[in-house]
């Protein structure tokens, strides 16, 4: 299983939110970069970057501060956040990306992810960030009447390599994930899907690991790491 830590970019920084509110911001670095570089150097395997202004906005705010993460390790990097157009997926590619993320317009537009996932195949993943089963767009600013289970099976369709999936109202919270919720996902489908949203303890590393089974392929960890109720090196042992 893999645990990716996650850095969300805001302003140039490295911050966390509180249920994905821009008003309650935790700023935990300046240099975006060091903090992948410790991720790095640490034992990560994969680094999870968020363009949290680019979510809000519809496309990328923070792409030059991407590029210099992506310059500045050598494990894979996925980036998210304002993903709405297949030029904005090309310019994350060509600064070295390896996963571009989607998600509200994987939902508001389901052929845009079917089309994207031919002409970038092994490339996409989704997003499906959800609160009480529902899914929601935008930066997590408008809640829709989608179903999140039936939204992972159109996903799957579409040919996504793996789907994200977040409960709004755990995540940046640190008292543990949805399993239940998450279990439930994986199981409607057989792409790969990684936890995110408020993996907080060893504990939660056990809830994630006894996932595998169900196709749970890992989780991405946030303010757990960089309030060091996690210490990237045990959570990385409990999950081998």
């Amino acid at each position: 299983m893999l645990l990716i830590p996650a850095i969300d970019l805001k302003s140039g920084q490295c911050v966390r939110l509180r249920q994905g509110r821009m008003d309650d911001v935790t700023v935990f670095s300046d240099d975006p970069v060091a903090v992948a570089k410790r991720w790095q150097d640490e034992g990560a395997q994969r680094l999870h970057v968020v363009d949290l202004d680019g979510a809000v906005k519809g496309q990328p705010v923070n792409l030059k501060m991407v590029q210099k993460i992506v310059a500045g390790v050598k494990v894979p990097v996925q980036v998210g956040g304002g993903v709405r157009d297949e030029e904005t997926v090309q310019q994350l590619l060509d600064v070295g990306v390896q996963y571009v993320i989607v998600g509200t317009k994987a939902v508001s537009a389901p052929h845009f992810l079917h089309d994207l996932c031919l002409e970038y195949p092994r490339h996409i993943l989704v997003s499906i960030d959800a609160k009480n089963g529902r899914v929601a767009l935008n930066g997590w600013a408008k809640l829709t009447g989608h179903d999140a289970i039936e939204t992972a099976q159109h996903c799957e369709r579409d040919g996504a390599e793996a789907i994200i999936y977040t409960d709004i109202e755990r995540d940046g919270m640190l008292d543990g994930f949805n399993a239940e919720a998450t279990r439930n996902l994986a199981k409607s489908v057989k792409t790969p899907v990684f936890a995110s949203g408020g993996i907080s303890s060893l504990k939660d590393l056990k809830a994630l690991k006894s996932l595998e089974a169900d196709g749970v392929a890992g989780g991405v960890v946030g303010r757990a790491l960089y309030e060091g109720k996690l210490k990237l090196k045990d959570a990385l042992k409990a999950l081998a």
